[in-house]
């Protein structure tokens, strides 16, 4: 950079609202952090409940042992992790404090991941958990409605409204399948990684059953009917 161009810069960051110099700031450093490994950066809202209590990192699946698990203490409202292994992670707080806070499920992937666990937590910062917050957005608003007309239809149901009851249950059948079309797509468009693979194995287009008789089929993950082969 000439110097001509140094003083340019320079006098145009003069002029800059300081929230959008600090945002400035702040992105400069998380690129100088950012090692080709993974940085979990954590608060916590009602850090005062919690501070000096211990959080832990938690493999989403395989064994949860001393050398699978990583915790450290709440200080100032704020914990970090730097996991090796690329898979996914909940983050939770020790049984003791955890009521009145969401565990959060996150991707350990490289680069900088910032946390917030509070009654509703939430991770962003890297492509996959980018992607894993708007998928956990949409499960849970889907996870609302669908106990809401389950909950109608029942309800219609007891009533002796068989009508109302049948139509609320297949509105929550195309609802259920629409969140698990969503799941998909996204799982197609991520490609590859970890979540792509999250994705793919809890929302199957196809699974196995075996019969009485011993024999297997193919059924149909959507309708629960046997696909001819």
């Amino acid at each position: 950079m000439t110097d001509k161009m140094f003083s340019v810069v320079k006098a145009g960051i003069r002029f800059l609202p300081f929230g959008l110099f600090a945002i400035l700031l702040l992105t400069g450093c998380q690129e100088q952090n950012n090692d080709g490994r993974c940085h979990i950066y954590g608060t916590v809202g009602q850090a005062d409940k919690v501070e000096g209590k211990r959080i832990f990192l938690v493999p989403l699946t395989g064994p949860a042992t001393a050398e699978t698990v990583d915790s450290v203490e709440v200080k100032d409202g704020k914990f970090e992790f730097s996991p090796d292994s690329m898979q996914m992670y909940k983050i939770l707080l020790d049984y003791h404090y955890r009521l009145g806070f969401e565990t959060l499920i996150i991707v350990g992937e490289p680069g900088n991941i910032y946390v917030t666990i509070d009654s509703i937590s939430h991770g962003r910062g890297t492509a996959q958990n980018d992607s894993l917050e708007k998928w956990k957005d949409v499960t849970e608003k889907h996870n609302r409605e669908y106990a809401y007309l389950n909950r109608a239809a029942e309800s219609a149901k007891k009533s002796g409204k068989t009508q109302q009851a049948d139509s609320l249950s297949a509105e929550a059948k195309r609802m259920h399948l629409g969140y698990k079309q969503f799941s998909r797509r996204m799982a197609d468009n991520l490609k590859e990684g970890v979540l792509h693979d999250f994705l793919k194995e809890h929302f199957p287009l196809t699974y196995k059953r075996k019969m009485p008789d011993g024999t297997v089929i193919t059924m149909d993950a959507d309708t629960n009917e046997p696909i001819q082969e």
